[in-house]
């Protein structure tokens, strides 16, 4: 897979022409969207792996085999950002869903070992209402034995239904790899095949 860094857009000016089908990655600050990136292009360092939470502030454009961008948005829910930043990242992010994109997914990254958290309700319900395309992915499930893994997939797809989500739930781990081409081949499936 070939992947390449194309731009960090603080403003809705600095995004790329959108002549891609486009995946977006978003979820609560530390849900591990960065490792999941450098995961499913096998690149390290493709995305910067941070060990403070609401590090990434931009949008950041990846371009995948020339066919594919994938889109790393800001962390949300981090209660140590200032309620300005917080705002401010808010309004880029939902500047990103209103913009005339060709989103053909968004991959709504949840951390599959805690209850399902207000921020992660609200944001899912956000894109149910607008009818968006989205594709809960649990992540770290390393951390769960296989009893403890399927219990917290029933329960946190039981609570997502609540908020109007019908889908199912993919499992990653990017420590071991786990799901990843699963995860793939739903992006490409969505996509239309190549």
């Amino acid at each position: 897979m070939n992947a390449v860094f194309e731009i960090s857009a603080a403003a809705p000016t600095q995004f790329p022409v959108p002549d891609r089908f486009e995946c977006a990655f978003i979820g609560r600050s530390n849900v591990g969207k960065s490792s999941l990136l450098n995961l499913l292009t096998g690149l390290k360092n493709l995305a910067k792996v941070s060990s403070t939470p609401g590090k990434t502030r931009q949008i950041n454009f990846f371009l995948i085999d020339d066919s594919i961008r994938f889109v790393d948005l800001p962390g949300y829910g981090y209660a140590k950002a200032s309620h300005s930043s917080r705002q401010e990242w808010g309004r880029l992010i939902t500047t990103y869903f209103e913009a005339a994109r060709p989103l053909g997914v968004i991959l709504q990254l949840i951390d599959s070992r805690l209850p399902f958290q207000t921020s992660d309700a609200g944001v899912l319900h956000w894109f149910i209402e607008r009818k968006m395309p989205v594709q809960v992915v649990l992540t770290k499930i390393d951390k769960l034995n296989q009893s403890e893994r399927s219990k917290q997939t029933k329960t946190l797809l039981a609570a997502m239904k609540e908020v109007g989500y019908h889908g199912d739930a993919l499992a990653v781990s990017s420590f071991k790899g786990q799901g990843k081409r699963e995860l793939m081949q739903r992006i490409i499936m969505l996509k239309g095949g190549g």
